[in-house]
């Protein structure tokens, strides 16, 4: 177990990216185009990137591909003189035993921190006490930090409480923790009850401006894939004071993300394809986006990729 956090790639405040898969034609990871995305996002000014997470397919990844990735990703950071860049890695499995072994593995692979779901497939027999001790345990026997990811929608409905998140931040191998459930008022009980220095993040782009507003220290937001510089200057006006050029920055990012959490991860590499010609398809079965749906993409994301373009 790690006895101390990491200390040479740390979460600072800011924008941290969820990327997407990417893969070939013959459905292979597209190791080209994993690099150019995170190099993209770096040069954008976004602050670590995940890997892994529901952005990224994780369910449909071998453990071989999701080292393949991290590998992928650290190498491409690295190459292009962002090393202090952190790399999260999502690693939630519905045992304890294979949770900690995917942790295992993206230390391996170069990963600095691990975020974790918890598990929910037999949520009927898993009252708090034993995912608290399960993310305990996690924590005990990973060689990285470990983050908790709090998302309902991937969990069965199972949806952690603000005292669940502060009991399990006490634990020292514990690092920061990711809320799209989208309860900004949990938000503000972790940040007042989690222990200092504690990384408490939004997990969708809809909602940067109140969750820094509340203290937290910034997003992990899949819609940042697309528009990561009006994301991170949201941070900056909120930094700054500005508070009225960030609601209007936020409400056109807030607009934009409501298009993506309709089309899902499928939507978010379409537009991906459709506004910087890279993307490409989701694994089966999952699919690419409707002719209808891509023109709710086109035109609901308008205004934000102008503004992103402006900012460049």
């Amino acid at each position: 177990m790690t006895e101390t956090l990491d200390q040479s790639r740390p979460l600072t405040d800011g924008v941290y990216v969820p990327t997407v898969a990417f893969f070939k034609e013959n459905d292979e990871i597209d190791i080209e185009a994993t690099q150019r995305h995170a190099v993209h996002l770096a040069e954008a000014g976004v602050a670590g990137l995940v890997v892994h997470g529901s952005n990224g397919e994780a369910v449909h990844l071998s453990r071989d591909e999701r080292s393949l990735v991290i590998k992928t990703t650290r190498a491409a950071l690295d190459q292009a003189d962002h090393h202090l860049m952190p790399i999260i890695a999502g690693c939630g499995a519905q045992s304890t035993r294979e949770t900690i072994q995917l942790c295992q593995d993206a230390a391996d692979a170069g990963a600095n921190y691990v975020i974790i779901l918890p598990p929910a497939y037999y949520g009927g027999l898993l009252n708090t006490s034993k995912i608290v001790k399960h993310f305990c345990n996690v924590a005990d026997s990973s060689p990285i930090p470990v983050m908790i990811y709090n998302y309902p929608g991937a969990c069965s409905g199972l949806d952690l409480s603000s005292d669940a998140i502060i009991e399990i931040s006490k634990h020292p191998n514990v690092a920061g923790v990711k809320l799209t459930c989208g309860n900004t008022g949990k938000l503000a009980r972790v940040v007042d009850g989690a222990k200092p220095g504690f990384f408490v993040a939004g997990g969708s782009a809809d909602f940067i401006l109140q969750g820094l507003v509340v203290g937290g220290n910034g997003t992990i937001a899949g819609t940042a894939n697309i528009v990561p510089r009006a994301c991170v200057r949201i941070c900056e006006l909120y930094r700054a004071g500005e508070l009225k050029e960030a609601r209007r920055l936020q409400a056109i990012v807030a607009k934009a993300d409501w298009v993506a959490i309709q089309t899902g991860f499928a939507g978010v590499k379409a537009a991906l394809q459709q506004f910087e010609g890279y993307g490409g398809e989701p694994r089966k079965p999952c699919g690419l986006p409707s002719s209808e749906q891509m023109d709710m993409i086109t035109n609901g994301f308008a205004e934000v990729i102008a503004l992103e373009q402006s900012l460049a």
